[in-house]
């Protein structure tokens, strides 16, 4: 912002100072006149030489132009005041509205942070919720596994004990045969044997 003609870069509470000084002033220039007007009167009431009548009154001359002065600078000193005022007006205005806009664009991200807060909470919760299915539905798969590795052993066992059941069921095979093998050349020897008498009989005759 560009400072005003005569405006310090002090701040407005420069020309608040500047302001009271200047009044402190013209009070004790106003003293001063209404004491030097006592002694005029004073002077008119006892007789005075001309010398000192003539600088008394220059001197009050003086301090009446001085008095003109000060009014005119503190004149300008209060419009600058007033200037400084509106400005901090303005400011103030300005300030208020941007720290409105501030709180509702805060409370606008403190709603969307909990709005958040609440999605996040809820998907820890989902996440949460499917890990222990997922645990339960790993504890019932490990359960099937050992079920199947158990009916695994078992039919494992159940095709050794087939296995030693055909083994003994070839062996006894085996012996049948044999045994029929057996049987089955007796038989015929002694058919032949018989067929042989009976041949060898009619010669006899």
């Amino acid at each position: 912002m560009a400072t005003p003609l005569g405006w310090s870069q002090g701040g407005s509470g420069s020309v608040c100072l500047a302001f009271d000084q200047l009044r402190d002033v013209i009070e004790s220039q106003e003293e001063l006149i209404h004491q030097l007007r006592n002694v005029m009167v004073l002077q008119d009431e006892n007789f005075v030489s001309k010398e000192e009548f003539q600088a008394v009154e220059k001197k009050l001359v003086e301090e009446k132009a001085a008095h003109a002065k000060t009014k005119v600078l503190l004149a300008k000193e209060e419009e600058k005041l007033q200037f400084a005022l509106g400005e901090v007006e303005v400011l103030s205005k300005q300030l208020e509205k941007e720290k409105l806009a501030f709180e509702k664009a805060l409370s606008s991200v403190k709603s969307k942070v909990l709005q958040e807060s609440c999605k996040k909470d809820q998907l820890i919760t989902k996440c949460n919720e499917i890990e222990s299915h997922i645990i339960k539905q790993e504890d019932i798969l490990n359960g099937k596994e050992n079920e199947i590795k158990e009916l695994q052993q078992v039919i494992s066992q159940q095709k050794q004990t087939f296995r030693n059941h055909m083994s003994d069921f070839r062996i006894q095979k085996q012996q049948e045969n044999y045994m029929a093998q057996v049987l089955d050349r007796k038989h015929k020897k002694a058919s032949g044997t018989r067929q042989a008498r009976s041949h060898q009989r009619p010669r006899e005759k």
